[in-house]
């Protein structure tokens, strides 16, 4: 942080799955890509062949750049305009970064986007007062093995500790809440943090917490340890399955409703397309 309290913008970050240096992993998002559709994994983590842009979802990587910043600030200095009065500095940072988004929006249409942005942040102020607290880190990598060697790794919106030296874990959300009954896919993320943060930290969090801010609902799971520990026998199966995918090179696609939102449907047999030829399962540089 400069010394006129103008915080530093938050550095880039590549999917943690499909990290180069590290190798490939399993993350929340890559899990959900390859039980959904084999072949959509196989393109983007291990081709990685770039998408087009998508409005909401670069909405909400603008709104979690300003919440970056806005912890960069002293506690005090938190308040909702200066977070609003982020917004325009995080989006230009983001356009130095990734120029091709230049397109997505034309002239006429930006502030009503960055508007939106704004909104979702008045939602934030709703559920927390960041003012009230100062957070052990801010979007952090955690990563791990289990014990049979399954990689994991992913980012954490934000890592808390209370004064009893409680962890908790909270991610945000610019989508709204499911509906009762469909928490299932927004609990496997939370389960497969607490699991790395039970191995890198020796217990699990005490709280996870998804900020939903389209709709400001909360959800909170507290871990259960031999719950957590049932769960890596999943995870284990899931990456079981990808590395014997990826060691194949048979990644089937599998159609659904989905498809239609699909980028790579171009490229999808199923859909009279052919994929790339197989580069290779990607290894550590």
């Amino acid at each position: 942080m400069t010394a006129d309290s103008t915080p530093t913008p938050p550095a880039s970050r590549t999917d943690p799955a499909v990290d180069v240096a590290r190798g490939p992993a399993l993350s929340p998002s890559r899990a959900k890509d390859f039980t959904l559709c084999p072949l959509k994994y196989r393109l983007r983590a291990i081709d990685r062949i770039p998408e087009s842009p998508d409005r909401y979802l670069v909405r909400g990587t603008l709104v979690h750049a300003v919440l970056e910043s806005l912890y960069g600030l002293p506690s005090g200095e938190r308040v909702p305009e200066r977070a609003a009065a982020l917004v325009e500095p995080a989006w230009q940072h983001l356009l130095a970064d990734r120029p091709e988004l230049s397109g997505l929006l034309d002239p006429a249409g930006l502030p009503g986007f960055l508007d939106e942005a704004r909104q979702l942040l008045r939602v934030y102020y709703r559920l927390e007062d960041p003012t009230a607290f100062d957070p052990e880190s801010c979007e952090h990598l955690v990563e791990t093995r289990l014990p049979d060697g399954s990689p994991l790794r992913g980012y954490i919106d934000r890592v808390d500790i209370d004064p009893t030296g409680r962890l908790r874990v909270v991610d945000y959300k610019t989508g709204p809440a499911p509906v009762p009954g469909r928490e299932n896919r927004a609990l496997f993320q939370l389960k497969f943090y607490a699991a790395i943060m039970l191995h890198t930290r020796g217990r699990a969090p005490a709280q996870l917490r998804l900020l939903y801010l389209a709709d400001g609902q909360i959800l909170t799971y507290t871990p259960d340890e031999p719950e957590l520990l049932r769960f890596e026998r999943i995870l284990s199966a899931l990456w079981t399955a990808i590395s014997a995918a990826g060691r194949s090179g048979e990644f089937p696609p599998s159609p659904g409703p989905w498809c239609r939102y699909c980028d790579y449907r171009p490229l999808c047999p199923a859909h009279g397309g052919a994929a790339p030829p197989y580069p290779g399962w990607p290894v550590a540089a």
